[in-house]
């Protein structure tokens, strides 16, 4: 999957940017060249949707209609949703938000997602916490304009982002494509953690913690970004109720 991001849209942490990125040989490619490289190494399957200059989701639908790492994609109502993994309990999340017997995990993803942004009965940390099994998935909200993604703590999937020629944020389980799209300004998504548009980088896991970035160092020596870890001496505050897009009334924490 790829997902890819207008810097108006959202800001990642200024980390990932590598400050080296005028010297390194390999140059970052920008959104149009990047979606061109994802079909061109991909199968003809591939497909990809475009929002204007804002985002762009790019997927290939698994050649095996059911593996324990499947590859999902879902829109509904303007929200769409990659997901990667499975879901031990989906059957009892099904029941909980009240959906069809049929429904599959980026379709509970939205469903949760959607949950969140306009009733808000639980904090975003304990919904993601809900989740069993290995999961990773990008949610991109075309009404309101909001992304949400999250790559949970069993290490089953595997999660990258980085930053393109033009300041977007990518995102995508391709190691190689990350690296032939961001050169030097990439980083893992941290595990356990979970991003939103209008609230950052945060630990579900831990949420009462803060995230500091630690420097990478590639092989050849060069700084590459930055591994985003839990701060253990740290601690938030409640996060304050926010306006009419999305009641992330606890988004961060709850103190």
């Amino acid at each position: 999957m790829l997902a890819i991001f207008d810097k108006e849209l959202v800001q990642p942490p200024q980390e990932l940017n590598s400050p080296n990125m005028e010297s390194s040989t390999r140059k970052a490619k920008f959104p149009q060249e990047i979606l061109n490289y994802f079909s061109s190494s991909s199968s003809d399957r591939a497909f990809s949707i475009g929002f204007g200059n804002s985002a762009a989701l790019a997927f290939v639908p698994p050649e095996k209609t059911y593996s324990l790492q499947q590859r999902l994609f879902c829109g509904l109502d303007d929200i769409y949703c990659t997901f990667m993994g499975s879901l031990h309990n989906l059957c009892s999340l099904i029941r909980q938000y009240g959906l069809s017997k049929g429904s599959n995990e980026a379709m509970l993803v939205i469903e949760a997602y959607r949950t969140l942004r306009d009733r808000s009965p639980y904090p975003a940390h304990q919904v993601l916490n809900d989740l069993e099994g290995s999961f990773a998935f990008v949610v991109y909200d075309s009404k309101v304009g909001s992304v949400f993604a999250a790559l949970g703590t069993n290490e089953g999937v595997n999660l990258y982002w980085g930053i393109a020629a033009d300041g977007s944020v990518v995102i995508s389980e391709n190691l190689d494509l990350i690296k032939a799209s961001c050169a030097k300004s990439y980083a893992p998504f941290p595990r356990g953690c979970m991003f939103h548009s209008k609230h950052g980088l945060t630990s579900f896991e831990h949420p009462t913690k803060k995230m500091k970035a630690l420097p990478r160092i590639d092989s050849e020596g060069v700084m590459c970004g930055a591994n985003f870890k839990v701060d253990a001496q740290s601690r938030v505050q409640a996060m304050p109720r926010v306006g009419s897009e999305a009641n992330w009334a606890t988004w961060g924490s709850h103190a």
